[in-house]
């Protein structure tokens, strides 16, 4: 396995004169970029050129994230050459939050195989309920496949978000990619570090991902009750305060959902998966130390393989809420992912709309507000 990260900016270009000529069947391109690539797609298009046998993918981001420093504005790139792993594409169009569901199933019905060790998610960030992907994905993916990745970003504006499909950036789309072979060693963490505040709450009215009720309170008006004079910045100020999801009283495990849009007419907000009427949700707040000790866990909980050589690529996908709130101290948390995982480990990543990974072991989660890391390498 052969692991090479390179970044392209407006000013430098790209920061290598000759890309490694690794070309093949078995190559994994990954280019993470700013929306603005939908306008004019020339840094990623002088890459794919050099690879036309390769598996490319790509997602548009709120950051770009290549080693332990965050840009802006850029693409970070990682291509990988496999040697024992095989690859294959899959897309589905998610025009509307109604599709998801379908696309996530025909993802997974195109990459099945009894070959098929793990699968790589990248989609579309503002027209899919993540909730109903992941569900789809889970309903046709045996719960051996390791399923991990993340959805498209841009910023905190929340507009609009792409995905390469068919070597194009375009809205609208869910790819993956799928790891065929015993040799491919998929590693996945994926860990929070916010702090609970206020009461738990009944979900008392809701449809899908959308929250129209809490404790019989329409959600709008409560949640602007605890933001205060933040609330004139909403959407984008809801991703300093997401809500802890727990189905029951009694279960331990708890998601993060964090806001995609708010209706003031029906008083209602859409988040980035779904909110189930019956479930219980309390608000969180950021305790900085504990989000960069999160990201150190999320590196633990990979479990990098000892029996591979030398080379591992680390994804690192974080929610954009996350960036928000540590600010400058951002880099901070992807330097505490590679002091944990192994020695020459190549990350690349970006800030994201959500998070796929397993809540710990067994089938995919929908995650917001999480560091999430995927690790790739092979066995010898």
């Amino acid at each position: 396995m052969e692991v090479h990260t390179l970044r392209y900016d407006q000013k430098e270009r790209w920061s290598v004169t000759n890309r490694p000529r690794i070309d093949s069947r078995r190559t994994l391109v990954l280019l993470f970029g700013p929306s603005g690539l939908l306008d004019s797609a020339d840094p990623l298009n002088e890459v794919m050129g050099d690879y036309p046998e390769s598996v490319v993918m790509g997602c548009s981001t709120a950051g770009e994230i290549l080693g332990t420093q965050i840009f802006d504005e850029s693409v970070s790139a990682a291509i990988v050459r496999f040697d024992h792993t095989d690859l294959r594409m899959a897309s589905a169009p998610v025009q509307s939050m109604d599709d998801s569901f379908v696309a996530g199933q025909d993802i997974a019905r195109q990459l099945k195989d009894a070959r098929l060790r793990g699968i790589l998610v990248l989609s579309d960030g503002l027209c899919v309920n993540g909730s109903e992907l992941v569900r789809g994905l889970n309903a046709a993916v045996p719960t051996s496949v390791v399923v991990t990745g993340g959805l498209a970003g841009d910023g905190d504006r929340f507009r609009r978000t792409w995905v390469l499909q068919n070597r194009r950036p375009q809205t609208g789309f869910v790819t993956a990619v799928g790891f065929y072979g015993d040799r491919i060693r998929i590693g996945h963490g994926s860990k929070g570090g916010w702090d609970l505040f206020g009461p738990e709450r009944r979900v008392t009215r809701s449809k899908g991902n959308v929250l129209f009720e809490l404790d019989g309170r329409p959600a709008l008006q409560l949640y602007k009750e605890y933001l205060g004079d933040r609330a004139a910045g909403l959407p984008a100020t809801g991703l300093l305060f997401p809500l802890a999801l727990r189905a029951s009283e009694s279960d331990a495990k708890s998601l993060v959902r964090t806001i995609l849009a708010v209706d003031e007419r029906e008083q209602s907000l859409t988040f980035a998966g779904d909110i189930p009427e019956g479930a219980f949700v309390q608000l969180m707040k950021a305790n900085f130390d504990r989000l960069v000790q999160g990201a150190s866990e999320a590196a633990s909980s990979t479990k990098p393989s000892t029996d591979g050589g030398s080379c591992t690529l680390a994804i690192a996908i974080s929610c954009v809420g996350r960036r928000l709130v540590l600010g400058e101290r951002t880099e901070e948390e992807i330097e505490a992912t590679l002091d944990v995982l192994p020695k020459g480990t190549r990350q690349i990543g970006f800030y994201s709309y959500g998070e796929l990974s397993p809540f710990a072991t067994g089938t995919c989660d929908l995650h917001n507000q999480t560091m999430t890391l995927t690790t790739l390498s092979e066995a010898a």
